[in-house]
Protein backbone atom coordinates (compact mmCIF):
# COMPACT_ATOMS: atom_id res chain seq x y z
CA UNK A 1 0.00 0.00 0.00
CA UNK A 2 1.04 3.57 -1.04
CA UNK A 3 2.57 5.14 1.80
CA UNK A 4 1.69 9.14 1.29
CA UNK A 5 3.01 11.35 4.41
CA UNK A 6 5.43 10.74 7.50
CA UNK A 7 4.98 13.19 10.11
CA UNK A 8 8.24 13.44 12.03
CA UNK A 9 8.29 13.80 15.86
CA UNK A 10 4.71 13.46 15.74
CA UNK A 11 4.02 13.12 19.31
CA UNK A 12 0.54 11.63 20.27
CA UNK A 13 -0.43 12.04 16.70
CA UNK A 14 -2.42 14.68 16.21
CA UNK A 15 -0.98 16.03 12.96
CA UNK A 16 -2.15 12.71 11.12
CA UNK A 17 -5.28 12.67 12.86
CA UNK A 18 -6.31 15.81 12.07
CA UNK A 19 -5.13 15.10 8.19
CA UNK A 20 -6.93 11.88 8.60
CA UNK A 21 -10.16 13.78 7.73
CA UNK A 22 -8.78 15.39 4.36
CA UNK A 23 -6.92 12.69 2.78
CA UNK A 24 -7.48 9.07 2.38
CA UNK A 25 -3.62 8.27 2.04
CA UNK A 26 -1.43 6.36 4.24
CA UNK A 27 0.51 8.15 6.71
CA UNK A 28 3.49 7.00 9.01
CA UNK A 29 3.80 9.14 12.75
CA UNK A 30 7.67 8.66 13.94
CA UNK A 31 7.70 9.36 18.09
CA UNK A 32 11.12 8.92 19.76
CA UNK A 33 9.45 8.81 22.97
CA UNK A 34 8.21 5.19 24.24
CA UNK A 35 5.52 7.14 26.73
CA UNK A 36 4.13 9.95 24.04
CA UNK A 37 4.06 6.92 20.76
CA UNK A 38 1.75 4.23 23.24
CA UNK A 39 -0.66 7.50 23.55
CA UNK A 40 -0.26 8.08 19.68
CA UNK A 41 -0.58 4.17 18.80
CA UNK A 42 -4.21 4.39 21.28
CA UNK A 43 -5.06 7.46 19.80
CA UNK A 44 -5.39 5.93 16.60
CA UNK A 45 -7.14 3.08 17.74
CA UNK A 46 -9.50 4.77 20.15
CA UNK A 47 -10.58 6.70 16.27
CA UNK A 48 -9.87 3.25 14.39
CA UNK A 49 -8.05 4.34 12.06
CA UNK A 50 -5.08 1.71 12.68
CA UNK A 51 -5.54 1.05 8.48
CA UNK A 52 -4.89 4.36 7.62
CA UNK A 53 -2.31 5.48 10.16
CA UNK A 54 0.98 3.92 11.30
CA UNK A 55 2.86 4.99 14.16
CA UNK A 56 6.24 3.81 14.71
CA UNK A 57 8.43 4.14 17.82
CA UNK A 58 12.25 5.29 16.67
CA UNK A 59 14.85 7.79 15.89
CA UNK A 60 13.85 10.46 13.10
CA UNK A 61 17.75 10.17 11.51
CA UNK A 62 17.09 6.56 11.02
CA UNK A 63 13.55 6.55 9.15
CA UNK A 64 15.41 7.02 5.45
CA UNK A 65 16.82 3.72 5.70
CA UNK A 66 14.44 2.04 7.51
CA UNK A 67 11.43 3.68 5.47
CA UNK A 68 13.40 4.31 2.30
CA UNK A 69 14.69 7.05 0.49
CA UNK A 70 12.71 9.55 -1.94
CA UNK A 71 9.44 7.27 -1.03
CA UNK A 72 6.88 10.06 0.27
CA UNK A 73 5.05 12.44 -1.25
CA UNK A 74 4.72 14.73 1.76
CA UNK A 75 6.91 15.40 5.28
CA UNK A 76 5.69 17.29 8.24
CA UNK A 77 7.25 17.82 11.13
CA UNK A 78 6.12 20.03 14.34
CA UNK A 79 9.92 19.70 15.43
CA UNK A 80 11.64 20.49 19.27
CA UNK A 81 11.75 24.43 19.31
CA UNK A 82 14.68 25.35 21.79
CA UNK A 83 18.30 24.25 21.47
CA UNK A 84 19.62 21.98 24.85
CA UNK A 85 18.08 22.36 27.92
CA UNK A 86 19.98 23.57 31.14
CA UNK A 87 19.77 19.99 33.93
CA UNK A 88 17.50 22.12 35.85
CA UNK A 89 14.53 21.94 33.01
CA UNK A 90 15.26 18.20 32.08
CA UNK A 91 14.89 17.27 35.60
CA UNK A 92 11.83 18.64 35.85
CA UNK A 93 10.07 17.26 33.07
CA UNK A 94 11.95 14.93 30.80
CA UNK A 95 9.30 14.00 28.05
CA UNK A 96 8.35 17.88 27.96
CA UNK A 97 11.77 18.68 27.37
CA UNK A 98 12.58 16.48 24.69
CA UNK A 99 9.80 17.55 22.97
CA UNK A 100 10.55 21.41 23.08
CA UNK A 101 14.36 21.17 22.87
CA UNK A 102 16.89 19.76 20.96
CA UNK A 103 18.12 16.97 22.27
CA UNK A 104 17.32 13.65 20.14
CA UNK A 105 17.32 15.66 16.97
CA UNK A 106 18.34 19.31 15.51
CA UNK A 107 16.47 21.65 13.34
CA UNK A 108 19.42 20.39 10.22
CA UNK A 109 18.59 17.11 11.26
CA UNK A 110 14.53 17.23 10.99
CA UNK A 111 15.51 19.48 7.66
CA UNK A 112 17.86 16.96 6.04
CA UNK A 113 15.89 13.73 7.14
CA UNK A 114 12.83 15.12 5.54
CA UNK A 115 14.29 16.04 2.32
CA UNK A 116 15.67 12.31 2.45
CA UNK A 117 12.33 10.91 2.82
CA UNK A 118 10.77 13.14 0.25
CA UNK A 119 10.12 12.18 -4.08
CA UNK A 120 11.39 14.92 -6.12
CA UNK A 121 8.62 17.65 -6.07
CA UNK A 122 7.42 16.15 -2.84
CA UNK A 123 6.50 18.83 -0.29
CA UNK A 124 7.77 19.70 3.43
CA UNK A 125 5.61 21.52 6.01
CA UNK A 126 6.92 22.71 8.84
CA UNK A 127 5.69 24.40 12.24
CA UNK A 128 8.06 26.58 14.16
CA UNK A 129 9.00 29.57 15.93
CA UNK A 130 9.42 33.05 14.15
CA UNK A 131 12.82 33.54 15.87
CA UNK A 132 14.16 30.25 13.60
CA UNK A 133 13.04 31.90 10.54
CA UNK A 134 16.35 32.50 8.89
CA UNK A 135 17.74 29.46 10.23
CA UNK A 136 15.17 27.23 8.68
CA UNK A 137 15.15 28.68 5.18
CA UNK A 138 18.90 28.16 5.28
CA UNK A 139 18.92 24.48 6.14
CA UNK A 140 15.65 24.10 3.42
CA UNK A 141 17.86 25.39 0.83
CA UNK A 142 20.94 23.93 1.66
CA UNK A 143 19.07 20.40 1.35
CA UNK A 144 16.84 21.28 -1.83
CA UNK A 145 13.52 21.94 0.45
CA UNK A 146 12.58 25.88 -1.80
CA UNK A 147 10.42 28.12 0.42
CA UNK A 148 7.25 27.94 -1.41
CA UNK A 149 4.38 29.57 1.20
CA UNK A 150 4.95 31.03 4.77
CA UNK A 151 2.27 31.95 6.82
CA UNK A 152 2.77 33.62 10.71
CA UNK A 153 0.71 32.64 13.41
CA UNK A 154 -0.52 35.25 16.03
CA UNK A 155 -2.13 34.58 18.84
CA UNK A 156 -4.53 36.95 18.12
CA UNK A 157 -5.18 40.63 16.70
CA UNK A 158 -2.51 42.99 17.88
CA UNK A 159 -0.06 40.53 19.02
CA UNK A 160 3.54 39.37 17.53
CA UNK A 161 4.07 36.23 16.10
CA UNK A 162 4.60 33.17 17.90
CA UNK A 163 4.32 30.31 15.30
CA UNK A 164 5.47 30.30 11.82
CA UNK A 165 4.01 27.82 9.15
CA UNK A 166 6.33 26.96 6.21
CA UNK A 167 6.37 24.76 3.63
CA UNK A 168 8.95 24.02 0.86
CA UNK A 169 9.08 21.44 -2.59
CA UNK A 170 11.55 19.33 -3.10
CA UNK A 171 14.15 21.27 -6.43
CA UNK A 172 11.12 23.13 -6.52
CA UNK A 173 11.44 26.48 -8.46
CA UNK A 174 12.31 29.76 -6.52
CA UNK A 175 8.93 31.93 -5.89
CA UNK A 176 7.95 32.35 -1.71
CA UNK A 177 4.12 33.59 -1.07
CA UNK A 178 3.61 35.25 2.46
CA UNK A 179 0.10 33.49 3.08
CA UNK A 180 -2.51 36.51 5.21
CA UNK A 181 -1.83 35.95 8.74
CA UNK A 182 -3.60 33.39 10.79
CA UNK A 183 -5.01 34.69 14.27
CA UNK A 184 -5.67 31.65 16.95
CA UNK A 185 -8.06 33.39 19.28
CA UNK A 186 -10.94 36.29 19.05
CA UNK A 187 -10.44 39.20 21.58
CA UNK A 188 -12.83 37.48 23.63
CA UNK A 189 -10.58 34.14 24.00
CA UNK A 190 -13.01 31.85 22.03
CA UNK A 191 -11.06 30.10 18.69
CA UNK A 192 -11.15 32.26 15.16
CA UNK A 193 -13.42 30.88 12.93
CA UNK A 194 -10.22 29.78 10.73
CA UNK A 195 -9.00 27.78 12.93
CA UNK A 196 -12.51 26.21 14.14
CA UNK A 197 -12.14 25.00 10.67
CA UNK A 198 -8.42 23.45 10.76
CA UNK A 199 -9.50 21.85 13.71
CA UNK A 200 -13.01 20.72 13.38
CA UNK A 201 -14.11 21.49 10.23
CA UNK A 202 -17.06 23.99 10.99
Amino acid sequence: SKRNLVDLCTGNGVIPLLLSKRTKGKMIGVEIQEKIYDMAKRSVQYNKLEEQIEIIHGDIKDMPAHLGYSKFDVVTCNPPYFPTPNEEEMNKNEHFAIARHEIYCTLEDVIRVSSQLLKQGGKAAFVHRPERLLDIVTFMRQYRLEPKRLRFVYPKQGKEANTILIEGTKDGNKGLKILPPLFVYEQNGEYTSELKHILYGE
